[in-house]
């Protein structure tokens, strides 16, 4: 067995440090393999179309009905995550770090640069494939590149698609760290891809030229490992099991599959065999043989750009829990009462017999005559109906499956029971959605900040030339294009949404503010006149997402109505000079017609 391990061996020459990485990443996958199968059971539940795809399969009954209640839950959340995010075009702002950087100019170019390419990349589509990991996994994670799509026209002219930053989603199932690390930004990190060797080809052709000799180089010499296992047997070649991908199952899958497994690792490592310290480095293993890339992590900000939010965070466990985890056993419960309570039914339209004496054959119906002896019998063994109460176990099930998830129903427009005020009700909403407001404000500060930031940061470390970034002039509306050059994106500050943190802060103050203005308190001129009604305007302005509209100015009213009043006496004015003025005079040729002639005199 040693000498075949040995052949294998001999036959990859596989380096030092990239057989490390790849033992690391497989002693990581390795030690969450539980939670992968818990991540496996509820999307089989989030996705079943009957219980025979779910754990609930194990149950004799002969109904399989699911009620998607978990599925609901996770449209719910994502719906409501969504509109919480992006409630106005304008979800995030620059704040600047020093005088230099709060320039209105600064800031306006910084903003519109990345509302285009925003936009561009459709990242509201991005956000909305994060969240539902987010969701699903309780995990999110995310990186960053900066590409050129172009495509080549029929006549050989080259058409640009797409020039700037753009984010890269990770599958949670496609990373492994260390989750026992303090952060997960200093936490070490290994992603994995596995790309065809055509799409290998095409990633290398992205790279500067220094970097893509060497990722050729390590391709050939992978091409002629494949060529050469086939010498070998599959059954030998198998011993080597510490080469093989995940997915495969043995080396010899994993050759003929023809593919190519990338292990990118950032972060800190240790080589005990060359004593060498690679502090916040990036190594990429190519079939988890050959070391393709080593070099410092490239970023301004001197750490990894891959981002990560959890929704349940654990002490002492980067790996965080999902607001669906602990709500499969409750879907199991829902799906049994169901099922019970669909077999009670079958079982009462159609119950067992018990058959005393001699009876002959007979069929279940309606107006069925039944032969026997004397003495035999024929009764119905229907359970008892009481059974059928189920429904109500399961409605209060579902119930509490949406106040744990943190998705009350009053984000779905239902109302509480009971007869409340207008306070009360205000009062219940706020307290019922604190924890829905938790959870997605701390994802925006987790995710979507460091995210936005990371964007803004590879686009200033690779625009070489200028770029178009669109606006909207805000007097007149009109549709500006700006040059944006490195000089305008580089600036000390960073970009801070603004969507879910201020979303129930000010939904809140718009009530506060219109609850005391009907209060009587409100009403007592002693209290009123030291009320600004400026300063009102200006805070509901702010409140509402007003400000693009320019409909608050001061003392605007007045002057319209000065207008008005301007307008209206201008057209008084003409329709009096227009009544006043005389009818044209006839001339002498008409005033002879109009005078009657001489006539001979009557007799």
């Amino acid at each position: 067995m040693t000498n075949e391990v040995t052949t294998v061996e001999k036959l990859i020459q596989p380096d030092s440090l990239a057989t490390e990485i790849a033992n690391k990443a497989a002693q990581w996958k390795k030690a969450r393999y539980t939670k992968e199968e818990q991540w496996q059971e509820v999307r089989n539940y989030v996705f079943a179309t009957d219980t025979r795809t779910t754990t609930n399969a194990k149950l004799p009954w002969r109904n399989s009905t699911t009620r998607p209640k978990l599925c609901q839950i996770r449209d719910n959340l994502h719906a409501n995550y969504m509109a919480a995010l992006f409630p106005t075009e304008r979800w995030f702002k620059w704040q600047a770090g020093n005088s230099e950087s709060a320039t209105q100019k600064k800031a306006s170019a910084i903003e519109a640069y990345m509302r285009t390419k925003l936009r561009d990349m459709q990242f509201e589509d991005f956000i909305s494939q994060a969240l539902l990991d987010y969701i699903d996994y309780g995990n999110c994670f995310a990186t960053v590149e900066y590409v050129t799509e172009k495509t080549v026209l029929d006549a050989g002219e080259e058409n640009v698609v797409y020039i700037g930053p753009r984010p890269v989603r990770i599958s949670p199932v496609d990373i492994v760290f260390d989750i026992t690390a303090p952060t997960f930004q200093r936490a070490p990190k290994i992603l994995r891809l596995l790309l065809s060797f055509g799409d290998v080809k095409k990633y290398i052709s992205t790279m500067p030229m220094a970097e893509r000799e060497l990722y050729s180089q390590v391709l050939s010499k992978a091409k002629e490992n494949r060529e050469n296992s086939k010498m070998l047997d599959k059954s030998d070649l198998d011993k080597g099991s510490a080469f093989a991908a995940d997915g495969f199952g043995t080396l010899s899958s994993y050759y003929d599959s023809d593919m190519i497994e990338l292990l990118f690792f950032e972060g800190d490592l240790y080589d005990k065999n060359s004593d060498t310290l690679y502090e916040n480095h990036r190594i990429v293993v190519m079939d988890r043989a050959y070391v393709v890339e080593k070099k410092p992590v490239a970023s301004w900000f001197g750490r990894s750009s891959v981002v990560h939010s959890g929704w349940r965070k654990r002490p002492d466990n980067l790996m965080a829990m999902g607001p669906l985890d602990n709500l499969v056993g409750m879907q199991y419960r829902i799906d049994h009462l169901e099922n019970l309570k669909a077999d009670v039914f079958d079982l009462i339209a159609f119950p067992p017999t018990k058959q005393k004496g001699y009876v002959e054959d007979w069929n279940w119906g309606p107006g069925e005559k039944i032969l026997m002896a004397e003495d035999a019998d024929v009764e119905s063994l229907a359970p008892p109906p009481t059974v059928l109460a189920a429904d109500q176990q399961i409605h209060e099930l579902e119930m509490q499956m949406e106040e744990m998830a943190g998705a009350p129903k009053e984000a779905m427009g239902i109302r509480s029971p009971g007869e409340k005020t207008a306070f009360e009700v205000d009062k219940l909403t706020n307290a019922a959605s604190r924890m829905f407001e938790a959870k997605i404000a701390q994802f925006e500060r987790t995710f979507l900040e460091p995210l936005l930031n990371a964007l803004l940061e590879v686009a200033r470390r690779n625009l070489d030339a200028s770029d178009v970034a669109r606006t909207v002039d805000d007097d007149y509306g009109v549709v500006e294009f700006m040059t944006i050059t490195k000089e305008d994106l580089t600036a000390k500050g960073k970009l801070v949404p603004m969507g879910a943190r201020h979303f129930a802060t000010k939904n809140k103050l718009v009530q506060n503010l219109t609850m005391f203005s009907q209060m009587p308190l409100y009403q007592d001129p002693a209290v009123s006149v030291h009320f600004s009604g400026w300063q009102m305007a200006r805070v509901l302005e702010d409140a509402m997402d007003l400000n693009e509209y320019k409909i608050v100015q001061k003392d605007i009213r007045i002057a319209e109505q000065l207008e008005t009043q301007q307008l209206a006496a201008t057209a008084q004015e003409q329709l009096l000079s227009s009544s006043m003025v005389p009818t044209e005079a006839p001339d002498d040729a008409d005033l002879m017609n109009e005078i009657p002639q001489a006539g001979p005199t009557p007799a």
